[in-house]
Order: structure tokens, then sequence, then C-alpha cells
């Protein structure tokens, strides 16, 4: 989900957030996170035990580019690690990656509005994520309930972390549109909205096992798919093989 944030506080923070930010070093990555990645991440779980070091590196180089920040509480070392995850598992494949579009997550304790309210007594609190448009293209929005609810074994394949940062990657080319251009080459873009069209119909028409959010359009199906591909890649290639094939081009992923 991405709206516009109007907000002059917001404004004001976010500059200062960048500036802090841009001149923060990489720290060394604390030893005591590995066992929390472990109980957590069911992804950095599956890797080889050099694939988790790379992994560590890349969680301290997001989390010394960007930084984090949150409402009425205080952000604790699995929040940061949840979000890290959330940023470097689509891109782990990829040798270099830098969210260009981002400076700051701001997380909230639970879902909030448009209005960024997340009080108990607004009935209007759907929102778990969000990547801001026009003066806010640097922020994103998290609900901590939404975020670690999605590290959660389950049933139900439902990521924020990773929806959000898929959205972050779409909008590399400059618009959040179900194409992410930095990863499909031009004579792949033809089949995968030929495909991503007939996997909403299907979705609309109740036929899939695709979350329904996938079904609003383009940049929804493209994150929501990615979820899927990402928490539970042998249902997916079992299910939809045309879909986990491209998906698995698209990240450089191995099976």
């Amino acid at each position: 989900m991405f709206y516009t944030i109007g907000f002059t506080l917001l404004i004001a923070f976010a500059i200062y957030a960048f500036i802090i930010t841009r001149n923060k070093k990489v720290e060394k990555f604390p030893s005591n996170w590995h066992t929390l990645l472990v109980s957590k991440v069911r992804f950095y779980k599956k890797l080889s035990s050099s694939e988790q070091q790379r992994f560590q590196k890349r969680i301290m180089l997001f989390l010394s580019e960007v930084h984090i920040e949150s409402v009425g509480f205080r952000v604790d070392d699995i929040d940061k690690i949840l979000i890290a995850s959330s940023a470097v598992i689509p891109v782990f494949n990829f040798t270099e990656w830098h969210y260009k579009h981002l400076s700051t997550v701001l997380i909230y304790p639970e879902h909030f509005n448009e209005d960024l309210s997340f009080a108990k007594k607004d009935k209007d609190r759907n929102i778990a994520g969000m990547v801001g448009n026009g003066q806010f293209k640097n922020q994103m929005l998290l609900s901590r309930k939404a975020l670690h609810n999605g590290f959660k074994n389950k049933s139900r394949i439902h990521n924020t972390g990773i929806h959000e940062f898929i959205h972050l990657i779409d909008k590399q080319d400059g618009v959040i549109d179900g194409i992410p251009e930095r990863l499909l080459n031009e004579p792949y873009i033809i089949p995968w909205l030929k495909t991503i069209h007939k996997k909403m119909e299907d979705i609309n028409d109740n036929k899939s096992d695709i979350r329904n959010y996938g079904g609003t359009n383009e940049a929804e199906f493209l994150a929501v798919a990615s979820e899927y591909f990402f928490e539970k890649p042998e249902i997916m290639k079992k299910k939809h093989p045309d879909l986990y094939q491209m998906l698995k081009s698209c990240f450089q992923a191995k099976d």
C-alpha cells in the first residue's frame, strides 16, 4: 500500500534523519543477532554458513544507510533485524544494491490510518505499511505488529516488510507500477504483464491461492506474489510454475 504523506513535522524529521544517516558508519554485526535471525527469519536459517555471513554484512550495510525511528515505543534489536531482513531478502542475490528511494523507516506500534493515527478508538486503522510519495518519497512507514507477524510461522502468506520493500524495488525505475524494470530485461516485460494479468484475473474470480490483495493492481500483485515467492517458494513452484520461474529470474534466486 503506498500513499502520499503530507505533514510538516515528518518533513523536518526526514531531513534530520537523512543527514545523520548519511554519515553513519557500518557497524560490526552483533554476535547475539545470529540466534535471533535463525529463530525469526526462515530465509536466513536455510542459508549456508558462508551465505549467512554475507547476509549479516548486508543487513549491517542497510542499517548504516537507512535510519530507523519509532513512534510511541523504543526500537529494539529484533525490530532492526526484521526491517533489515525485509530489505535484504529480495535483493540478496544481487552483488550490490542500495535503496536510493529510502532514507528513513518509521515504525508505529499498530496499524494506522491515512492521518497516521493508531489510536485504538479509530476504526479506520487498516494500514500495515506504506511507501511515501511526493514530499515523502524517501520514507517508509510500518506497523510493528504487522512487521513481526509477517515473520511468524503461519499458513497465511503475508509479510508486510517484504511487501513494502518490493514496492521500493519496483520504484527504482521511478514509478511503482508492477513492472520492476531494474529486474526485468525489456524482452520479458510483455510476457510478465500477460502472466500477471492472467493471475490477477484468477484472483478476482476466486480461482487462486494468491492473496486477494494481489488482484488490486499490477503493483500490488508484484508485491503480494513476491511475498509468496520468498515465504513459500516450494508451494509456488508447484502451483504457479510460470510465475515462479519469472520471479526466480527477476530476483536471481537459486532453487
